[in-house]
């Protein structure tokens, strides 16, 4: 099939996915059910486990239009999914609207307006449902495509809780599981069955606990999104009825009512009327209440794109209601209601899209988890060795057929260890309860482990370094095109009348929650500087009029002049309204992230003209503002302050045209307010450190961990916060880069200057940046002589014209400023793929992208169960991310230490029993329990229980298994656990004593075992008939010395500094080492009776007891050397 053929879904989205198109075909069926038949089920259950061998073994390829069985993988990864595609016949609903008296009808099915003949149309329709979204073929694009408006369906995020049943034969289908009861099986039929029974209680307490944990977390995940997902509300119909409905049966195009005592949102809408408050909490971690206004309305007079302009969720965010957001309160027109069309529902919804995050999380492709199946690989690999050993061995000995197929598989069972999974998931387990120990919570547990690799920590800058709140520092004022001196505060009566004052006052997205100032905090901080009194109309207020009541504010009554004495002549009434000094708030164009500025239409009490005032990034005010009102000095002053850290804020002003009324004002659009302003002057905001940042970041740049700041602020105050934090030493010099996009005919193009020195920009040198620079982030370096910083702006043009030069800038980006949301998740992408493993740390608002994105995104939101980042912490600082990186780095470590030791374990075992068929013995069933359970199962638990170093070191774990050091290590040792059985195998045999041991051998070895002469020695050895052969001189033997094999890898490979605390602080790990030294040294050299029988162990004489202890000594000193100096060359 041709190339073109494959098609890719959600280009350049996070769930980019390749489709190829199939056709079932029935001959293929009817041969994959045949082999079904001969394998007796088990091909089937590869089918189920490899989708993609499924597909091209029951289907063949077609074209994607007609496909009914779509195979989907991963741009990301090599995941495979399968998807039906049922073909549907639908009647499409049209809309259609008059215009030159023709009709146009808006076809569904293109999402586009026609002209067609109006008549009832059917189509066919192919489509497949994946992760909760639909796709639908598209006849004009050729590809499958999300398309929400050919079935609305139902408006619900719909959570199921899978029955206990359907995860219970989900979880037992689990290729592991499989093999367990494979095993099972097989050493039910070779009579092992206390082992057997061991592993059925293990597997059944491991599948129980797996479905309690997985059911619990859907049941949270239920609750939370059920909680105020189905409620009435409130639909306009025709002739302006009012009709009750449940949200479950919105659809795109409603008109919904939001009453006023506020709602939880069920859908996302955009407002068309009215204004609400809103905590948009649950989305971003932010509990700052917003205010949302209604979509502009653009009037005959504006310009044709403007009026023809398509909405967008993005761009009209604060026009927008997302699903799952607190409206607190609204406030409405009388006999006009606050009215919302809604726009998205179910799973299309921004609640809905961060569920499906969570429901089908991305996956995590990490190194370690690849070299795993790679090492399981090499034991399967092992495993069929020793098969086809020891089926040759067998043939050999005339053994019979059932003994040769039951041991030949039971040496397959015996290699891939059974308690693997568990094993290496302890580590995780213990690591993630030790984070909540210290307020960090985690709901990505399997990220915990990539975080020990963490070599890059973005951070954002305000509410994460420095304080959340602003603190007023001063006020610049200017008149005339000039500056004044720099006031403490604008609380003097003189200035009361000011437009400075009235700006500081007006523009702000402040209102009160049950009596209470609530919104921005810098909002808040510049309001109260002006000491003037915010008033809201209530409800009964609103009902009076025909228009809405503005937000009134006034000076309190101290700052103004003192009133003239009342005439006789004059009304009270009249007296009082002019006397009155009140400025009514009449629409605002809230703050854009995008913009960078908010604005505000104004009137003051008593005059018929209004005023606009303007706030925001001064840059931007400035560009918006005359020129001559602004002072020539602006730039200096406005550099000075910056590069003191302060956070500078630009007011402006302009007289409105009188023709301008209410009315106009509601749905005039913003840009023709936002024009020839004249400039007033700055804020200047202190925002400090805080008190823990310097030490983090001074302990990150110890560790070799490089630190790059992400913020929204401007360039000059980021570059000050982060020299203060120590993000950027005083000696290194900063270079911004500025980035130009094509313009007039020229090519886009970078411009470098000193931050410190602008005038010097023509003396920059050439520096040469290498790519290689990022392989070597562990070593030790000498001090970087330079650091580049951009804003959003030039990062947007460097990304789209120059992206071979932003992988090199982002080497040494060190200051990242006024970055718009989307543009931090690039950023963080941008580093991931020059290959550093990156950390985000936001306090939630307009990081979430970057937080999931990111390999370990850290949130310092309050809220504990923040769905917007992996890792969520209580304390307010940056001093979560090196306890993060310190546990992760411990649970990496202590996953390697485990997977070596199961390695270990199951090839020790491995070679006893290779060793033992040679004999035609083997190991006996409570050898098999004794070793699995009292050996293995305690030492993997406890081991794995060493808490993380207490301070973070240059040098990182290793990343995979697939490693020279980490690959010398394991098989050293497996060769020296080889060569101490076999010189312990080949030695027992050429001991003088030495017989084949059968239950009437010569009372010698009998009188050797130290036994009381009261005994009665023929009692003593005969037993029941040994049909395994289990009983003998060297199955005790290498029962001893694997036993104590198990210990000396366990001790060997339980590492502690410089990544996990010292094994002898691990007390449960000692405990139960020490215990297991003794009791193996006391059955040895003092054997008691009824434990002998229990083991089926033999008597041996006393002086082999010796020359086994020797052995022993000698395998732990080999091993701990040979370990000692693997280390030691791995460190330096």
């Amino acid at each position: 099939m041709e190339k073109e053929d494959l098609k890719v879904l959600n280009k350049g989205e996070e769930e980019e996915m390749e489709l190829q198109g199939y056709r079932l075909c029935r001959w293929r069926i009817a041969l994959v059910g045949l082999g079904v038949l001969c394998t007796g089920g088990f091909l089937l259950l590869l089918l189920y486990w490899m989708p993609e061998w499924c597909v091209k073994s029951t289907c063949t390829r077609t074209t994607a239009r007609d496909a009914n069985v779509v195979l989907l993988q991963s741009t990301v990864g090599s995941k495979y999914n399968c998807c039906y595609c049922p073909e549907t016949f639908i009647n499409l609903l049209f809309f259609f609207f008059i215009k030159c008296k023709m009709f146009y009808v808006y076809n569904a099915l293109f999402e586009a307006p026609a002209f067609i003949c109006f008549s009832l149309c059917f189509h066919q329709i192919r489509y497949f449902t994946f992760h909760s979204t639909k796709y639908f073929w598209n006849d004009e694009i050729q590809n499958f495509e999300v398309l929400t408006r050919l079935f609305f369906g139902v408006n619900e995020i719909a959570v199921k809780v899978p029955s206990v049943f359907k995860l219970l034969i989900k979880e037992v289908l689990n290729p592991f599981y499989i093999f367990q009861l494979f095993s099972v099986i097989l050493w039910s039929a070779d009579e092992y069955y206390y082992y057997a029974l061991a592993i059925v209680i293990m597997s059944v307490i491991s599948i129980a606990t797996s479905l309690y944990t997985i059911k619990k977390q859907y049941i949270m995940l239920h609750d939370m999104v059920a909680a105020h997902s189905i409620v009435r509300v409130s639909v306009c119909r025709a002739n302006n009825d009012i009709e009750e409905i449940l949200s479950t049966d919105l659809v795109p195009g409603d008109v919904i009512v939001i009453p006023s005592n506020g709602t939880i949102m069920p859908c996302d809408a955009v407002l068309v009327s009215g204004t609400c408050i809103v905590n948009e909490s649950m989305l971003t971690g932010e509990s700052v209440p917003v205010t949302k206004t209604n979509l502009p309305n653009p009037g005959p007079g504006d310009r044709r794109d403007e009026a023809d302009s398509a909405y967008s969720t993005e761009e009209h965010k604060r026009h927008t209601l997302f699903c799952g957001t607190n409206v607190i309160q609204t406030r409405f027109y009388t006999g006009e209601l606050v009215k919302a069309v809604v726009v998205r529902i179910g799973f299309s919804t921004a609640k809905g899209q961060l569920v499906r995050s969570i429901l089908y999380p991305k996956p995590t492709d990490f190194k370690l988890y690849r070299d795993a199946y790679l090492f399981l690989l090499c034991l399967v690999a092992v495993a069929g060795i020793g098969f086809v050993y020891s089926i040759v061995l067998a043939i050999m000995n005339c053994v019979p057929a059932k003994t040769i197929i039951i041991e030949s598989l039971d040496i397959i069972t015996i290699t891939v260890p059974p308690a693997l999974p568990a094993a290496m998931t302890a580590g995780i387990v213990y690591a993630q309860r030790r984070l909540k120990n210290i307020g960090i919570f985690c709901i990505s547990p399997q990220r915990i482990n990539i975080c020990g690799q963490i070599n890059l920590v973005c951070f954002d800058k305000t509410g994460t370094l420095t304080e959340d709140g602003l603190d007023l520092w001063g006020v610049q004022r200017a008149e005339t095109g000039s500056f004044h001196l720099s006031e403490e505060n604008p609380y003097k009566a003189n200035l009361v009348k000011s437009q400075f004052v009235a700006c500081m006052a007006t523009c702000h997205s402040l209102t009160k929650i049950e009596g209470q100032l609530s919104g921005d905090p810098l909002d808040l901080k510049m309001f109260e500087a002006t000491g003037w009194i915010l008033e809201e109309a209530t409800e009964e207020e609103t009902s009076l009029h025909n228009r809405i009541m503005p937000t009134v504010v006034r000076p309190p009554k101290q700052l103004l002049p003192p009133e003239p004495a009342l005439s006789p002549e004059q009304d009270m009434e009249l007296y009082e309204l002019s006397s009155a000094y009140e400025i009514g708030i009449v629409r605002q164009f809230p703050f854009s992230s995008a913009l960078q500025r908010m604005t505000v239409v104004a009137r003051l009490l008593g005059e018929k003209r209004m005023d606009a005032y303007m706030k925001g990034a001064p840059e931007v005010v400035v560009s918006l503002c005359k020129r001559e009102t602004v002072p020539e000095s602006f730039a200096e002053v406005l550099e000075d302050y910056t590069k003191q850290g302060f956070r500078v804020i630009a007011l402006a002003h302009r007289r409105l045209e009188s023709k301008l009324t209410w009315h106009k004002v509601q749905n005039i659009n913003r840009d023709h307010i936002e024009t020839n302003m004249e400039f007033l002057g700055l804020i200047i905001m202190q925002n400090k450190l805080k008190a823990e940042t310097p030490g983090v970041l001074q302990n990150l740049h110890r560790a070799n961990i490089r630190t790059v700041m992400v913020t929204g602020d401007n360039m000059l105050t980021a570059i000050s916060v982060a020299r203060d934090c120590g993000m950027i030493p005083p000696q290194d010099t900063v270079i911004i880069a500025d980035a130009l996009p094509p313009h007039d005919g020229q090519a886009a193009k970078i411009t470098w200057r000193y931050a410190d020195k602008p005038s010097k920009a023509s003396q920059l040198q050439e520096i040469n940046i290498s790519l290689e620079d990022v392989c070597h982030v562990d070593e030790p370096k000498t001090q970087e002589m330079y650091h580049f910083a951009m804003n959003g702006k030039s990062f947007a043009v460097i990304s789209e014209h120059f992206p071979d030069m932003l992988q090199k800038l982002v080497l040494h980006g060190t200051v990242f400023a006024r970055m718009a949301p989307d543009q931090k998740t690039q950023l963080i992408e941008a580093l991931q793929g020059v290959d550093y493993f990156v950390g985000m740390c936001g306090d939630g608002a307009n990081d979430c992208g970057a937080l999931k994105r990111a390999h370990g995104g850290i949130s310092l939101s309050e809220l504990e169960a923040s769905v917007a980042s992996p890792f969520t912490s209580k304390t307010p600082n940056i001093s979560c991310v090196p306890s993060l990186i310190r546990e992760g780095r411990a649970a990496l470590i202590t996953s390697f230490c485990v997977f070596k030791f199961m390695a270990l374990y199951s090839l020790i075992q491995y070679i006893s029993v290779t060793h033992l068929y040679s004999i035609l013995s083997n190991l006996g069933d409570f050898q098999f329990l004794f070793i699995d359970i009292a050996i293995i199962l305690l030492i993997v638990f406890t081991m794995s229980l060493n808490p993380a170093w207490n301070e973070l070191v240059p040098r990182r774990p290793p990343s995979g298994l697939i490693s020279g050091p980490l690959l010398f290590s394991v098989l050293s040792q497996i060769l020296i656990c080889l060569g101490f059985q076999t010189i312990t195998f080949v030695w027992v045999q050429r001991q003088p004593w030495y017989t084949v041991w059968n239950p009437h051998t010569d009372n010698i070895t009998a009188v050797a075992c130290n036994l009381s002469l009261n005994i009665n020695v023929s009692d003593h050895n005969i037993t029941e008939e040994d049909d395994h052969n289990i009983q003998n001189f060297e199955n005790t033997s290498l029962f001893y010395v694997s036993s104590f094999q198990y210990l000396i890898v366990a001790i060997v490979f339980s590492k502690g500094k410089p990544f996990r605390q010292p094994s002898y602080k691990n007390c449960p790990f000692m405990i139960s080492t020490l215990s297991l030294y003794f009791f193996l040294l006391f059955i040895m050299f003092h054997p008691v009776e009824s434990i002998d029988e229990f083991l089926e162990i033999v008597c041996v004489p006393f002086e082999w007891r010796v020359k086994l202890f020797l052995i022993i000594l000698v395998n732990a000193a080999v091993s701990v050397m040979v370990e000692t100096i693997t280390h030691s060359s791995t460190a330096t």
